[in-house]
């Protein structure tokens, strides 16, 4: 089999493979792969050394290219706004203190719920209202109106 197609078929099962797995990291092999074959069908008397060297080359150029410009995110609060709700105002339902959660109610949905699990290192009662400081999980973290 002539090594366009080699290269060509090894590119996309690395494709198919990063199709499976979504790590991006085969991603880069399969394009290095499909580049060879790109440079075989232009220059075809590259030796099979050379193929290999020039794959290893553009595999973890691009590699190291895709990990320096990558950044890793740590927030942990998937499909959160990100802080857009600390400040929003709410009235307690469930009387919330340092030793029991309570729960609190908002006019307005709060990523996508009007109740929340409030928690709190100071006492607040029923009917008063709260302020979220703070998004701890699936609860939030409130303090008294002032």
């Amino acid at each position: 089999m002539h090594a366009v197609w080699s290269w060509g078929i090894i590119g996309l099962i690395l494709l198919a493979l990063e199709m499976v797995t979504g790590t991006f990291y085969v991603l880069w092999f399969a394009i290095s792969a499909l580049i060879m074959a790109l440079l075989l069908w232009i220059f075809p008397d590259i030796s099979t050394a050379l193929q290999i060297f020039l794959f290893a080359v553009f595999a973890l150029a691009s590699l190291t290219i895709w990990k320096l410009t990558h950044k890793e995110t740590t927030d942990l609060h998937i499909g959160q706004s990100k802080g857009d709700d600390i400040g929003r105002i709410g009235t307690i339902i469930e009387a919330v203190s340092l030793k029991q959660n309570g729960r609190i109610q908002f006019a307005q949905g709060v990523m996508g719920s009007r109740e929340w699990i409030a928690v709190s290192s100071e006492e607040i009662e029923i009917g008063a209202d709260a302020v979220i400081v703070g998004i701890e999980g699936n609860s939030l973290r409130v303090q008294r109106k002032v």
